[in-house]
């Protein structure tokens, strides 16, 4: 592999997900720590509509909301690309012009996806990138989709063997037609308190708690204005949040597991983004056995998915250390507060290294799927 000041690392961010601001606050530290390590930075952010920025400086765009308009990008249009580095996003030709656009970017070696939520997170990017033949960073497509489906995640969890709580799977046109059925069913399943949330969403967006069933009608009226697909979860009791970073690709490692003690009710989007009253305590404060085991468990659930590069695995642990594994994100945050690189660093990879050993595991991932067969 060449040396890192020999290469261009496209990073991407923005996007049309509700988690569009916490992805640019993730860029932002993604940047300056594969600067540090020597990489040249090709900054790509998306608009909330889906337009691609390459010229000038996306990410002070994207932050200031001062994106020019539909218009201003498309008047001028050479080669599917406007004279200002952005896309058109006719919905007929915004696929053309990803392509054409990348044709435009010459010597970007990789493209590191710093995108939450849909539209990024979920295997859509990721599905691109491969048919664009370029390296990239993180899990590949089966991976970032069934990680971003908590559906289909607890499904894999399950065949591995990995410990859950109990649940319910609520579809949205079923929510609207019968919503006493659904209500009945759940509180004949699951025993209050429930936890509501979108199956297909990250940074805790849309999720309740709910405690009888006025607040569990009102959980899922808000988790269904952000996905057909809703789980309901059983709560444990008095649980603590105990989280694990994975870096690598065929052979992963776990970090020290890092407990999160929310200064909210639980750890909802205000408490991970926007507030400081939540506490990271690195390590948790947890027996070694126990931490073992839960770093044990983290490994197994990054392998069923079929992970590579990085993933953060969320546990819930219980009164009598009881595990449950909760999700696992397979594009964490990068924010100053995000538990990812704060658990590397407290077991010894710093920001720079850790992008750099991020780099060489998508490059290595990148050569696997050039020894397939297409033909």
């Amino acid at each position: 592999m060449k040396n890192p000041n020999q290469i261009r690392v496209g990073v991407l961010f923005g996007g049309k997900s509700g988690e569009h601001e916490v992805s640019l606050a993730s860029a932002r530290n993604v940047m300056n720590a594969l600067q540090e390590a020597g990489y040249t930075v090709v900054p790509i952010g998306i608009t909330r509509t889906g337009r691609w920025l390459t010229s000038g400086d996306p990410l002070a765009l994207l932050s200031s909301a001062t994106v020019p308009t539909q218009a201003q990008t498309t008047d001028h249009v050479t080669n599917g690309v406007a004279e200002n580095g952005s896309l058109a996003a006719t919905k007929n030709e915004l696929a053309v012009r990803f392509f054409e656009r990348l044709e435009h970017l010459p010597q970007v070696d990789i493209i590191f996806p710093v995108l939450h939520g849909p539209f990024g997170e979920d295997g859509t990017v990721q599905g691109l990138l491969e048919m664009a033949n370029l390296p990239y960073v993180g899990c590949g497509v089966l991976a970032s989709a069934a990680g971003m489906d908590k559906v289909a995640s607890k499904l894999l969890f399950q065949a591995a063997g990995l410990p859950q709580v109990p649940y319910q799977v609520v579809f949205r046109h079923i929510w609207r037609e019968q919503p006493e059925t659904v209500t009945a069913n759940l509180e004949a399943g699951l025993a209050y308190p429930m936890f509501v949330k979108p199956a297909n969403l990250g940074s805790s967006v849309g999720i309740s708690k709910a405690v009888d069933v006025d607040s569990l009608v009102r959980a899922i009226d808000l988790a269904s204005q952000y996905d057909r697909k809703i789980i309901v979860e059983q709560a444990v009791p008095n649980a603590r949040e105990i989280e694990v970073s994975i870096l690598g690709n065929e052979e992963p490692i776990a970090s020290v597991p890092g407990e999160v003690v929310p200064g909210n009710e639980f750890y909802d989007y205000a408490a991970k983004y926007l507030d400081d009253t939540s506490q990271l305590l690195i390590p948790a404060p947890i027996a070694p056995a126990v931490r073992e085991q839960i770093q044990d468990f983290a490994i197994q659930a990054f392998k069923a998915l079929d992970g590579a590069g990085l993933a953060r695995v969320d546990f819930l642990l219980g009164e009598e250390d009881d595990i449950y594994l909760n999700e696992v994100n397979t594009l964490p945050g990068f924010t100053r507060i995000s538990m990812y690189p704060k658990l590397w660093e407290a077991s010894g990879i710093p920001p720079a290294e850790l992008a750099h050993r991020l780099i060489q595991l998508g490059f290595q991932r990148y050569q696997e799927r050039q020894e397939n067969r297409t033909g």
